[in-house]
């Protein structure tokens, strides 16, 4: 499928076509059943742009997730840019790159983020910053709500959605993971991904849970922070009701 897509998706990135966007979704809908990633949504995403979706992020896992529901783009850590395979598919789906620990080069990253919204793609921020071991949210970083800011500026707008989103491996085989099964699908950074991705590919069945909370409009009176803090907020709480609804069920 890579082989028949890429070269497409490329020529489509190069000549600006809007095909570029649809492309990458057909691609995750269609990874997401050879894996065996069973999705179940709840709620919906919004329907103005701009868009930015703020996230939790536990593993690999997360991009076919959520690039399964929607045509999206992500914004990642430079780093990813250099990993072979996946690196290559991150070009493919027209991943903003990011060097978080460039402070100085913020505000530059994230006007770059907002000429992309402004165009009318939908970005995902993973505002942690790293992969949780999927039982809880880590702390939001707030620099890169900042995108917000930019968009806002850029696009004359009165105001940019931002939808808190939770992401949750509930199940593998039908059976509930519970707080020690999680780790199946959540990839901490100090875990080795040959083993961990073979590890999942051999389960053939785990259940994600995405929840859409409601959009927050970013408008010109926003503060960044308060609205990372309200997000972080959001999305704990929707991870807290999927996992509680997985621990439940196994009692």
């Amino acid at each position: 499928m890579t082989v028949v897509l890429g070269p497409l998706q490329i020529l489509a990135i190069r000549r600006g076509w809007p095909l570029a966007r649809r492309l990458p979704f057909v691609w995750h809908r269609v990874a997401a059943r050879l894996i065996g990633l069973r999705l179940h949504i709840s709620g919906a995403p919004a329907e103005g742009r701009p868009l930015l979706i703020v996230a939790n992020h536990q593993s690999w896992a997360d991009i076919v997730a959520l690039g399964a529901v929607m045509p999206l783009s992500f914004i990642a850590k430079s780093e990813v840019g250099t990993w072979p395979v996946f690196g290559l598919l991150a070009k493919l789906q027209r991943t903003t790159f990011v060097e978080r620990e460039a402070r100085g080069r913020t505000g530059e990253q994230a006007d770059a983020i907002g000429e992309r919204l402004n165009a009318g793609d939908a970005m995902v921020l993973f505002a942690e910053g790293t992969t949780s071991d999927g039982n809880r949210v880590l702390p939001f970083k707030t620099a890169l709500f900042g995108a917000a800011q930019a968009s806002l500026r850029r696009s004359g707008k009165e105001a940019v959605s931002v939808q808190p989103v939770s992401i949750a491996y509930t199940k593998a085989n039908g059976m509930a993971m519970g707080r020690y099964g999680r780790p199946l699908a959540a990839w901490p950074g100090d875990v080795e991904l040959g083993p961990h991705l073979l590890a999942f590919l051999r389960e053939g069945a785990v259940d994600a849970e995405i929840r859409f909370g409601e959009p927050i409009l970013f408008d010109a009176k926003s503060d960044r922070k308060a609205v990372a803090r309200r997000c972080e907020t959001v999305v704990s709480a929707l991870l807290l009701r999927s996992l509680r609804g997985c621990d439940e069920s196994i009692r």
